[in-house]
């Protein structure tokens, strides 16, 4: 007898498979990532046919395959209309999906993954088109490499372990971002020292106060205090608004373009980390930065 279970789920990927069924795949907080086949879902009067697009939540009934499942019964929950009717949010919502894709497990119970990516989706779902679109994935890709342990460290120094404040009155300040040390780096401390009789020692290490050499990653960006401020904020629940960088900021600093500085460095921070790169994402600068 074939194995059945229940599962809820959203539909993250969808491809054709044979004439007229689909294959998607969808997450869930029961069972991670499950990839299963939709019989008859491309048949025009399918019940299946609308219920696997791509961001439809179901409550699925599922019988167990030996190499593919399949979906047997499907019931909407959510649908996330916002989405589907307009392309710059439809795009945001894939780059949030194609990175869970990356993140997810099969077979393994992701109820945070899955809360979270909901979570992120109405918000781009209600967001006003007229804003920025980018301190919204911000937040996103933060808060979604949290749960994969790939935060970065954005408040002390990765080689000192020194609180690094942002320094918003000098728009000429600048702290590193290293992929390879895991954030943040003090560019003043991060200097080669010439090392002497120490054997294997590199000169590209740094002696710090606990008396230990340790190398010098790459830094891969130099961002200024106000994108620092970006970075130290986006581990809270909601986005800071506009007035908290206007009551801060004393140097000329433009806003927007730090906002989109640091998506596009969180951005290349998890492809580093994953060796995947995040190919949606092209699409929401093609759709939201002007050339």
């Amino acid at each position: 007898m074939s194995q059945k279970y229940k599962a809820t789920g959203i539909i993250l990927k969808g491809s054709s498979i044979k004439e007229s069924d689909r294959l998607v795949t969808v997450l869930t907080p029961e069972y991670g990532l499950i990839r299963a086949v939709a019989p008859g879902a491309k048949k025009h009067k399918s019940r299946l046919r609308g219920r696997t697009e791509l961001f439809v939540i179901n409550e699925l009934l599922i019988i167990k395959g030996r190499s593919l499942d399949k979906i047997i019964q499907a019931d909407t929950i959510y649908t996330y209309p916002g989405l589907s009717r307009d392309i710059g949010k439809l795009a945001a919502a894939q780059y949030l999906a194609e990175l869970c894709l990356c993140l997810a497990i099969d077979e393994q119970p992701q109820p945070e993954l899955y809360q979270l990516l909901n979570e992120h989706l109405r918000r781009i779902e209600e967001f006003d088109s007229q804003e920025s679109i980018y301190p919204y994935l911000a937040q996103a890709v933060f808060h979604l490499v949290a749960i994969a342990g790939l935060t970065p460290q954005v408040f002390n120094c990765c080689l000192t372990q020194k609180l690094l404040p942002p320094n918003l009155t000098s728009s000429q300040w600048r702290v590193g971002f290293s992929f390879e040390g895991g954030g943040i780096v003090d560019l003043e401390t991060a200097q080669p020292v010439q090392l002497k009789n120490t054997g294997n020692q590199s000169d590209n290490s740094l002696l710090t106060e606990d008396h230990q050499y340790h190398p010098i990653p790459t830094i891969n960006h130099r961002i200024n205090g106000m994108e620092l401020a970006i970075l130290q904020q986006l581990n809270y629940h909601s986005l800071p608004g506009t007035e908290w960088f206007t009551k801060k900021k004393t140097a000329n600093f433009d806003l927007d373009l730090a906002w989109i500085r640091i998506e596009k460095i969180l951005r290349e921070y998890i492809q580093y980390h994953l060796g995947k790169t995040i190919r949606s994402a092209n699409l929401v600068d093609s759709l939201y930065i002007e050339f």
